[in-house]
């Protein structure tokens, strides 16, 4: 076998090796939230956030949700000032319920289950971590 394609051999292995073991250690995040339910509920309800990105309090809001945030409505409030201020927002974090009830700061998912009704559980995935009774 000449060098040149012991070289390529080689290389190629080492390229399959490399993929198989960037599949096995770095697996891909599930795009199922945790809280996707509650959250297509809130919008679903017509419950928007507004806030801003520079908000410490938005943020935290936005970290309780983990990747389900994607289905809340939310207004970035810096970038589109018209329409916050034609909603009456004085502060951020402030959630906008479609009846005009307004929850102002920070109000964390057990809250805005209880003032939206949209029940806070665990996605399906999440639930089979959790202990049965018996």
């Amino acid at each position: 076998m000449n060098k040149t394609l012991r070289t390529f051999i080689i290389t190629g292995i080492v390229l399959v090796l490399g993929t198989v073991a960037i599949i096995l250690f770095f697996p891909r995040e599930s795009r199922s939230g945790t809280f996707d339910a509650f959250a297509q509920c809130l919008a679903e309800k017509k419950i928007t956030m507004y806030g801003a990105d520079w908000c410490p309090h938005c943020e935290n809001e936005k970290k309780a949700f983990s990747d389900s945030f994607r289905f809340v409505p939310y207004v970035e409030c810096p970038q589109d000032p018209n329409r916050c201020l034609a909603a009456g927002i004085k502060g951020y974090p402030t959630w906008i319920f479609p009846d005009g009830k307004k929850l102002e700061g920070e109000q964390g998912l057990q809250k805005l289950s209880a003032e939206s009704g949209c029940p806070l559980r665990p996605s399906v995935s999440e639930a089979s971590l959790l202990p049965m009774s018996k």
